[in-house]
């Protein structure tokens, strides 16, 4: 139905036949389809129309139509007017007019005034100064409405008079002032909306009315104050606006304003000190005026309105925001001297929180001004003006002490407030703010240092802070601060405020430890201890000093806690000393404490032990893996003894005085907090006291002030945002709105409050620590803490706490009453979260009804917070019930007073608790309830008279919706109607009934799901619903409503894309990238996020095509041919939230992934634009050598017109470059996939052939520029980036070639932009881990090979020999802990090894040269050779050093990756790379050293590293006192043997090691690379030496080999564990030979005997003389597994039906294999196999034989397939041959022959025979295995193998009929390579053998030979004919004599019968040519050998003489043609020379 409303006229048959309920939407929706088709209209189109449907439009306005309707109605009228002809217009206006001269009041007619208002306005919107004069009337009219219109009308008109103003521009000059009025008004006005719209209505007039910034601007900034009183945020932020554009119009006026009006008289405006003045008068006053104020000024401050300084604030802001970016910079100095005067005025500071709150105000519009609004250069400068404030200020200050020079309360404020955004700023340039801070001339350090002291402590704290901060961002600072602060506090040490200054510091400087890369030197820590000690204990000598003393040592004990375990474990001791020490022991000492002492001992004690308590805090939080039980139970006793003294406090603190409450309160918190970390069970005994003091302190017993704490709302649950407000925490606005929460306190967090601040981890998302007052802080950790505690305590004493809950709530009054409940209520719920978390139960029933009588009264508190954490508390009590009636009982008590309430706060509490209810239980849980609920709750959100009801009855509805699941189902459609009929009726104020709406929506789209794609006609209804109701939210015009339609929206598209329209859908959310709502951009981004996804080329289509019809448009965005990247990069620089940034990067990276290789010039382009103008804006030194052509017109943006523009976009901060370094990198790695991005020729070639695509390689310099750009910026993050991408081309493109140049690289034309890149890397100054990703690079670059000549090398290579110097100091620079000096050693290491690796690798080829000088070497030696042979030499001088400090980190490495158990095994004094201090933070960096290590150290012990060991003894000793390697007393003692055996063990340690862990199988590299060293060490003739005599190693190396063929799935692994198998068995061969050569030597004295001795020797095998092989210990028997497992892995087939049982063995490896490794695996692991038997005795051989046989037949049989195309490869030997030979082998073993085994081995043998055969027997179609290999192994086994083994005829026959049919196959081929292997057999020297099958076969063969025609047709043929000839000729020799005769005949019969006519020879095909010169050439050679039986032949057959003799006679001829030079010929000149080579073939094979 309705499809019927997209009709450009309404269907108005169609309306009446719907029920009237649907009518409403059926409208909207025509509204919707006729304002987009008005847009694009034509006049023609509507000519014919346009009186019906004005007519139509008219008569909507009259149905009384809801909001969005309206809106609709009057965009539509105006669109058609301007589109149309305007014949109507004046009538329709006039219409509008009469219904607002209509006199009834009654709430039916609203409806209709409301929509004619928002028809005029749109009307004179959209068509401006074609209305004429009628506005005069229409404005007096709207004024004269407003006098007693209600609020929603109020509104409207004032957006009307807006509309007005802008249509009609200055033309409405004459009612500006009228409007003006109004305006004012309607600024007071109560109803909050109205303010906002008059706002609006004066901000639009502003640009037309010159008045209001001159003449009115003081009473105008008056009203605004006022409008600021008892305002809401949107309320703040219209008005803010409004202020701030007033004020900065006045700096910056419209043109013409300049020019004067009229009569030429220039308005005089405001000075921009004038303009400040305002803003800062209204701070200080708020809105009184100046008259006004001064008698108050004369008694006494009156305070302003914390909404007032909100407001104002966010109109300094403004003010800026407005004058733009260029101003900033250029007014930097004016902004910040206004700030601290205003911050510094007594008016802003009255109290300690006004204090707070206003500097939070200053720090806010700085962070909001200089933090997000100009690029890095300019906070450099920034920077600098705060410094030199800050240092201004000090001057003021006397240290002294003595007295103060004019330095009232205010300085310490502006230092406080100065200090904090320097701080801020530092970390924000990170590392790039290096140039401000190590400037001399500013010497911001000194200057900050300096305020360390001040006599204020707040300054002090903010210094420590700034200090802090500044080390974060430049990591090289941080020791040397901490020393010079060290040394200070040492000098100043009787000083109060330097003992408390530099203690801040210190603690501050070490707490920042963790969050820089590379720490601090680990001494530094046990120093600081020291020094804290020293402070501790000499505390009480000074009574000045003491309170100070003691609270700096106990701040920078509890800091050095943070550095965790490995400084802390060694001070525990004197720690938990101290802890005892500063407790009383006993109760007694307790007692007599109370006895003796003052109010200032007193004070110093309770100060010292809250100290003593932060110090064990910060212990259990950073150091919990040290709290044993055995230390909790010490740490317990000074607690025991803190929980005595609290008891018995209050009548000390009444004694001494008020001034201690503060101390003790400070106790009671750490005392919590420790708690709170302690294991409850562990403190069990005290529960009873400990919850005493708890109860006492949320309940407020022994308080007087009524404090409440701080976390009820983050303990309700985050959707409740809309009930709570907590929204506000997702603004921009939040570090000032906080001040405006209700409880306690809020949003006043400072560093005074708790000092601790310094050194603890700051909350997630925040940026500066803001503890929180002392009252409320302790509060929040009762609460905590009670919680905790609360699962774990009686039943009874829960009953009592409860009752107690009850009693204290009655007993309290107004708002003491409120502020205990509240406590209270956020106390159970965190007992309830702690109860779910430890699935504890809640109770018995009483303990049940006294909390549900607690929870129940809070329902209907007239406090919102109160109510929501009622309802929370209610369905999390439900949950840890968890029993059904529990459920239904809370749900019946709901629905009963429902029923009844009538009241809001009643309504809004019971509908909340059953939307709670239903969240905890879930649908499942609650099922029985949901149609009771649901019911209840749609009659409710119906309620139009109470938006609060609706707003709470719609958010438990959405809660319902959201956990019922598919129980929701049904109750979808209802939810729908209801939701969609509310939103065309709810008026648009109500704002949180729309966003309720929205989450509702949201909720609905969830529980409808991937239904949601179905075609069904209601499921088409319920999607069509949805998306009105989206369209509906849309439409709303505030940003948190909009938010919510964005969620919607992206709910429908992930789960019906298809019907989400992306192109309106996408500019949308383009457009709401500029809006300032935070919350709206979050939405919009994490949107885009999820499209880009799916969708992204569409996505960024559409926001192209938005950008291009949308130029010239609003100005906040600025999209550029980069389109929406370029868009999103540009976010990056503004924004500042770290969700929204994250979601930016995600959606980048998507995007880039789908469009990166398709648009690559697009991106590298953009992200070359991000790197370049930064640096280029940037005064970096380096960017001078990135080739400064490009990219110069960047510098700064021009506007046409000639002057620079106001609001210039922010040159890329160095985390927006970080990223876009970071795309590169992915754009590379993108590219991987197509073979063109990295091949020039090909790329080349596809672009001339395809005339389209971009390829990678053609942008090469780009990326070499940039990389070398990122690596030598001033920012490490940016510089490891760099590098990175230098990393990624070398190994990308080192191999590309450069067509243009043959035998060159395309990468050899960028070695100076490599070497230049790496240089900077090198030097002193730079942090290690930039210095070790450098260290990568080098090595990669050496090892690539694309520097060929050695000159170019040395550059690169003797950065890496100068960094050799940096292994042989104890520490790289001292400024970083040992852990970084670590880091930097392995990577120099690593970065040797691999070039050694590299190098040895191009020396093995031409070892033979390597003893000539480098000048006499040949040089004919190819490029690349010679670059590998230079690089040998230019490691070879370094090798003897390197090679010993590579052993000595490898050991190091096996030392630290031993298990915990054995730790003390560890070397005292540390590593020869590591202190012993820094083991946890090293072992990182040596598990991502040692393979290179390991490979290049096994490489150099077998290049002779283990001969060499005496003269490296040698050195060793000169070296000792130089080097850094550990040096012990014993290596002098210790054997060469022993060493190299010491090193043999630690290398074949470390790899087994590894190839035994469980995470070998995740990393195949590692695992490759310790095979390579194995095999590497292995092949070495000292290793043979070492395992060949070492069985049970040698078994042990085989059984981990076969582990990884078992788990490994990659083919090369498997190959590379056979070969280390195979020499292992090598190796053991070797010692088996050796073993018997002795025993044979031994026995030489009995010659005769010799025999039996040789069989003596041969029973040392394996097998020994039973023949039992023990599989325990056998080599053999896992050298059987591995081939096993090998060759089943890879042909599962092969498989005997024991293995087939374990599927494990059979799955075959995941990752694809080439073919050809498969074959050299399949050829490694039968050569392993053949070679077994060798090591066994006579026996043993036997008894692996069948498994040996049973494989090498396998093999034969699964790849001797027919199927594959290469029959048997002639050329590098493949697996068939492979298997052949070792069927060879093993026939012919002596074991064979050997009379202990032989029968047994033949019989074995005539198995495999008989196997062999079998593969044969199959008929044609199944059999698999190619016949000529059959033939082959039959071959093999026949001819080798005793002859008994082929005698059995059974045996014999078979293999005669296979030969038989083969020499009948159709195949050629087959034929011929079955006569070849004849051919061997016949010629086999046992005539026992071959008789039979030359008795067999000979005939048949002949018989060919006699059917062979005399021409033939192929090759093939001539082949066979000439293989059957030679098989022929085989058997003359061995025929006996008086048959040779005619042998010979026969045979010369045939090849005379080959000869051509000598005349027809050239017109014959080649083949027969061929034949005839081969026959030609036999018979000249058969003649001289048979002389006899040759003639006889001739003689009797003349015929053949004949035809002999003409063909000898031709040959003649052509010989003497061939001689004769004149009568050569060309034609004739190939054939002849082809004749001679194929003679010389055949004549070869006699």
């Amino acid at each position: 139905m309705m499809e019927l409303s997209h009709s450009l006229t309404l269907n108005e048959e169609a309306l009446k036949q719907l029920p009237p309920a649907k009518r409403p939407i059926f409208v909207f929706e025509w509204l919707r389809f006729l304002d987009k088709v008005l847009e694009a209209a034509h006049k023609s189109d509507i000519k014919g129309c346009q009186k019906q449907l004005v007519d139509q439009l008219v008569a909507q306005m009259n149905e009384s139509p809801g909001p969005p309707t309206r809106k609709l109605v009057a965009r539509c009228l105006a669109t058609l007017f301007s589109v149309g002809d305007t014949f109507l217009l004046f009538e329709t206006i006039n219409k509008c007019n009469d219904v607002l001269k209509n006199k009834d009041d009654s709430p039916s007619y609203l409806p209709t005034r409301l929509a004619a208002v928002t028809c005029i306005g749109a009307m004179y919107e959209k068509l401006g100064r074609m209305m004429g004069r009628s506005y005069e009337e229409t404005v007096q009219i709207l004024i004269k409405t407003l006098r007693n219109a209600e609020s929603q009308l109020r509104i409207e008109v004032m957006m009307t008079l807006e509309k007005i103003t802008a249509g009609m521009g200055s033309a409405a000059a004459n009612v500006h002032k009228e409007v003006y009025k109004s305006c004012k008004m309607g600024l007071t006005d109560r109803a909050l909306p109205v303010r906002c719209a008059s706002a609006l209505c004066l901000l639009e007039m502003t640009k037309h009315a010159p008045f209001l910034y001159t003449t009115e601007i003081e009473n105008l900034s008056q009203l605004c104050y006022r409008a600021f009183d008892n305002s809401s945020y949107d309320v703040r932020c219209t008005v803010a606006k409004l202020l701030g554009t007033l004020l900065a119009t006045t700096q910056n006026p419209p043109k013409e304003l300049l020019k004067g009006n009229s009569k030429g008289v220039v308005v005089k405006l405001i000075s921009l000190d004038e303009a400040l003045t305002i803003l800062l008068t209204g701070f200080l006053r708020g809105g009184n005026s100046f008259l006004k104020g001064t008698g108050e000024m004369i008694k006494g401050s009156s305070s302003v309105s914390r909404e007032v300084r909100v407001g104002i604030t966010q109109a300094y802001v403004v003010l800026v925001q407005e004058l733009g970016a260029l101003w900033l910079e250029r007014n930097v100095s004016t902004l910040l001297l206004h700030l601290t005067e205003l911050v510094a005025s007594p008016k802003a500071t009255t109290s300690h929180v006004d204090a707070v709150y206003s500097r939070k105000c200053v720090n806010f519009i700085l962070r909001s001004t200089l933090g997000r609004m100009i690029g890095e250069k300019a906070q450099i400068a920034a920077s600098k003006e705060i410094t030199n404030i800050i240092i201004k200020h000090m001057n003021n200050v006397d240290v002294s002490g003595e007295g103060t020079k004019d330095c009232g309360e205010g300085s310490q404020h502006v230092l406080v407030c100065m200090l904090q955004e320097l701080g801020c700023l530092m970390e924000s340039l990170s590392t790039t703010c290096a140039t401000v801070v190590l400037d001399t001339h500013l010497n911001l350090v000194d200057a900050v240092v300096a305020v360390l002291l001040h006599p204020s402590g707040a300054a002090r704290l903010s210094a420590a802070w700034c200090l802090r901060c500044i080390c974060i961002a430049l990591p090289s600072q941080l020791n040397p601060l901490i020393v010079r602060c060290c040394d200070r506090l040492e000098a100043l040490k009787s000083s109060p405020e330097a003992i408390a200054g530099y203690s801040c510091v210190i603690a501050a400087l070490v707490g920042c430890v963790h969050k820089t890369p590379l720490g601090i030197p680990h001494m530094r820590g046990k120093v600081l201890f020291n020094i804290a000690e020293e402070l501790l204990r000499s505390a009480s000598q000074n009574s000045r000093l003491s309170l100070h003393r003691t609270q700096a040592g106990w701040l920078i004990i509890g800091a050095i806690m943070t550095l965790g375990v490995g400084v802390v474990r060694g001070l525990l001791p004197r720690m938990l000393l101290l802890w005892k020490n500063s407790f009383p022991r006993s109760s007694k000492e307790i007692e007599s404490e109370k006895a003796r002492g003052d109010a200032f001992t007193w004070q110093v004690t309770l100060e010292g032990r809250a100290g003593a308590l932060a110090s064990m805090h910060s212990f259990l939080l950073h150091c919990s893996e040290l709290a044993a039980e055995d230390t909790v139970r010490r740490l317990l006793l000074p607690i025991e003894a803190a929980l005595l003294m609290l008891s018995s406090i209050t009548h000390i603190v009444k004694q001494y005085g008020q001034h201690l409450k503060a101390s003790t309160a400070m106790v009671r918190l750490r005392l919590y907090e420790v708690l709170a970390l302690l294991p409850p069970q562990s403190f069990e005994s005290h529960y009873t006291s400990i919850l005493k003091l708890l109860v006492s302190e949320f309940t407020l017993a022994e308080s007087g002030a009524n404090t409440t704490t701080s976390l009820l709302r983050t303990m309700c649950h985050a959707d409740d945002s809309v009930i709570l407000g907590t929204w506000l925490h997702h603004t921009h606005h939040k570090a000032i709105e906080d001040q405006l929460q209700p409880n306690s306190a809020s949003g006043s967090g400072a560093l005074e409050h708790d000092a601790t601040f310094l050194y603890r981890p700051l909350p997630e998302g925040e940026t500066i620590a803001g503890p929180l007052p002392l009252g409320v802080t302790v509060i929040d950790a009762s609460v905590i803490l009670f919680g905790q505690m609360f699962p774990l305590v009686a039943n009874k004493h829960r009953l009592k706490m409860l009752n107690l809950f009850g009693d204290m709530i009655r007993a309290a009054k107004s708002q003491r009453q409120e502020a205990v409940q509240m406590n209270i209520f956020t106390a159970v719920l965190s007992a309830l979260k702690g109860l779910s978390d430890n699935k504890a139960s809640f109770g018995q029933d009483d303990v049940k009804k006294a909390a549900t009588a607690l929870l129940l009264g809070g329902l209907t508190h007239p406090n919102s917070t109160l109510r929501c954490a009622s309802g929370e508390a209610i369905g999390r009590m439900a949950q840890v019930v968890g029993d059904p009636r529990f459920v239904a009982e809370m749900a019946q008590n709901s629905f009963d007073k429902l029923k009844v309430a009538r009241d809001a706060v009643s309504r809004t509490g019971h509908s909340l608790a059953l939307g709670c209810l239903h969240r905890y239980v879930g649908g499942m849980g609650s099922g029985q309830h949901l149609s009771t609920s649901i019911s209840i709750l749609l009659a409710l959100a119906k309620d139009t008279t109470s938006p609060l009801v609706q707003v709470w009855a719609l958010h438990a509805l959405s809660l319902i919706a959201d956990s019922g699941g598919p129980m929701f189902r049904t109750y979808v459609e209802p939810s729908l109607s209801l939701l969609l009929e509310l939103l065309l009726a709810v008026p648009l104020h109500t704002v949180e009934v729309h966003q309720c709406i929205g989450k509702c929506l949201q909720a609905l789209i969830t529980t409808v799901g991937p239904e949601l794609q179905g075609t069904s006609s209601s499921i088409a209804m319920v999607r069509w619903s949805l998306l009105c109701g989206c369209g509906l939210v849309q439409e709303h015009p505030e940003p948190l409503v909009q938010a919510e339609a964005i969620a919607c929206l992206q709910q429908m598209h992930m789960f019906a894309p298809r019907h989400v329209n992306l192109s309106s859908l996408v500019p949308m959310l383009v457009r709401k990238l500029s809006c300032n709502h935070l919350l709206l951009r979050r939405a919009a981004v994490a949107c885009l996020r999820q499209l880009s996804q799916r969708e992204a080329w569409e996505v960024c289509e559409h926001a192209l095509n938005f950008a291009q019809g949308n130029e010239d448009n609003d100005q906040g965005l600025a999209m550029t041919e980069t389109g929406l990247p370029g868009l999103l990069f540009g976010l990056l620089d503004s924004e500042t939230d770290r969700v929204l940034v994250q979601n930016v990067h995600h959606t980048l990276t998507s995007m880039l992934q789908a469009l990166a290789t398709s648009h690559l010039n697009l991106w590298l382009t953009l992200c070359r634009e991000v790197l370049t103008s930064a640096s280029e804006s940037s005064t970096a030194d380096g960017s001078g050598e990135a080739g400064d052509g490009e990219g110069e017109d960047d510098e700064v943006q021009i506007h046409t017109g000639g002057e620079p523009d106001p609001h210039p976009s922010i040159p890329p901060r160095w985390t927006t470059r970080v990223f876009a370094a970071h795309c590169i990198a992915k754009i590379i790695q993108e590219c991987e996939n197509n073979r063109a991005h990295f091949d020039l020729a090909l790329a080349r070639e596809m672009q001339t052939t395809k005339m389209k695509g971009d390829y990678l390689v053609l942008h090469l310099s780009e990326v070499v520029r940039m990389g070398f750009m990122g690596a030598t910026s001033d920012s490490d993050d940016l510089r490891l980036e760099g590098l990175h991408i230098l990393h990624f081309v070398i190994e990308k493109f080192s191999h590309i070639p450069e067509p243009e140049f043959p035998g060159h690289v395309i990468l050899e034309q960028y070695q100076a932009q490599v070497g230049a890149a790496l240089r900077p890397a090198f030097a002193p100054e730079t942090a290690s881990h930039v210095t070790a990703r450098a260290c990568e690079v080098c090595s990669a670059w050496i090892c690539s090979g694309v520097a060929r000549d050695l000159n170019d090398l040395r550059r690169v290579h003797q950065l890496l020999v100068s960094s050799l110097a940096k292994l042989n100091k104890g520490n790289t620079k001292g400024l970083y802990n040992e852990s970084a000096s670590t880091l930097e050693k392995l990577a120099i290491l690593k970065a040797w090894a691999e070039v050694y690796a590299v190098a040895l690798k191009g020396a093995v080829g031409s070892i033979e040269n390597s003893n000539l000088a480098e000048d006499d070497r040949p040089e004919s030696e190819t490029d690349s050779q010679s670059s590998e042979e230079s690089l040998l030499s230019l490691v070879q001088p370094e090798l003897l050093a390197l090679s010993k400090s590579w052993l000595a980190a490898l050991k190091d490495h096996a030392l630290l990756s031993l298990p915990p158990e054995f730790s003390s095994q560890l070397p005292h004094d540390g590593g020869a790379f590591y202190s012993n201090e820094s083991v946890d933070g090293v072992r990182p960096y040596y598990r991502s050293a040692w393979p290179p290590l390991l490979y290049a150290a096994a490489l150099w012990l077998s290049a002779g590293g283990f001969d060499k060991v005496g003269e490296m003894d040698n050195e060793e000793c000169d070296t000792a006192n130089s080097s850094s390697l550990p040096q012990t007393n014993t290596t002098a003692t210790k054997t060469p043997e022993s060493i190299n055996n010491e090193r043999f063990y630690l290398l074949l340690g470390i790899c087994l090691e590894w190839l035994c862990s469980p995470q070998s199988n995740d990393d195949p590299e590692r695992t490759g690379v310790c095979l390579r060293a194995l095999e590497t060490l292995l092949s070495s003739p000292w290793t043979v030496k070492v395992i060949g005599p070492n069985a049970s190693l040698s078994t042990e190396i085989a059984t981990v080999m076969h582990r990884q063929i078992l788990s490994s799935d990659h083919t090369d692994i498997h190959l590379m564990s056979v070969t280390v198998v195979s020499l292992v068995v090598k190796a053991a061969q070797q010692h088996l030979d050796e073993e018997k050569r002795k025993k044979k030597r031994h026995k030489d004295e009995k010659p005769a005997n010799q025999e039996c001795e040789g069989c003596e020797a041969d029973l040392l095998g394996e097998g020994k003389e039973s023949g039992e092989i023990n599989t325990a210990q056998s080599l053999v028997f896992t050298s059987l597994q591995v081939c096993l497992c090998t060759l089943v892995r890879h042909k599962p087939r092969l498989a005997p039906q024991v293995v087939a049982s374990a599927p494990s063995l059979l799955a075959p490896p995941r990752h694809h294999a080439k073919m050809n490794q498969i074959e050299s695996l399949l050829s490694s692991t039968v050569t392993l196999l053949t070679s077994l038997p060798n090591l066994c005795s006579p026996a043993g051989g036997v008894a692996i034989l069948p498994t040996v046989l049973y494989l090498i037949t396998g093999v034969l049989r699964e790849c001797g397939s027919r199927l594959r195309p290469s029959r048997v490869s002639d050329g590098n030997p493949g697996p068939m041959t492979i298997v052949l030979d070792a069927l060879a082998t093993i026939a012919r073993h002596p074991y064979a022959r050997d009379p202990r085994s032989k029968d047994q081995w033949c019989n074995l043998l005539q198995s495999a025979l008989a196997n062999i055969i079998d593969l044969s027997k199959t008929c044609e179609e199944e059999r698999n295995t190619d016949e000529v290999l059959v033939l082959r192994g039959i071959a093999q086994l026949i001819l080798n193998a005793p002859p008994s083994v082929s005698r059995p005829h059974n045996l014999q026959y078979p293999a005669i009929n296979l030969f038989k049919m083969a020499t009948q196959h159709q195949q050629l081929d087959v034929r011929i390579q079955c006569v070849q292997t004849l051919e061997s057999i016949f010629s086999h020297t046992e005539g026992e053998i071959s008789t039979p099958f030359i008795h067999a076969l000979a005939p048949r063969i002949l018989e060919y030979l006699h059917e062979a025609h005399s021409s033939v047709s192929s090759e093939a043929e001539l082949q066979l004919i000439t293989e059957s000839l030679n098989a022929m000729e085989l058997l003359i020799p061995r025929t006996l004599p008086e048959h040779r005769n005619e042998l010979v005949g026969v045979l010369v019969g045939v090849m005379v019968g080959a000869l051509q006519d000598s005349n027809r020879l050239s017109s014959v095909n080649p083949p027969t040519r061929q034949l005839h010169q081969y026959a030609l050439v036999r018979l000249q050679k058969i003649g001289p050998q048979y002389p006899q039986e040759f003639r006889s032949v001739l003689t009797a057959k003349p015929d053949l003489r004949l035809r002999l003799e003409s063909a000898v006679r031709g040959q003649q001829e052509a010989r003497n043609k061939i001689d004769n030079p004149m009568t050569q010929d060309s034609q004739q000149h190939q054939p002849t020379i082809k004749l001679k080579t194929d003679f010389s073939n055949f004549a070869s094979k006699t």
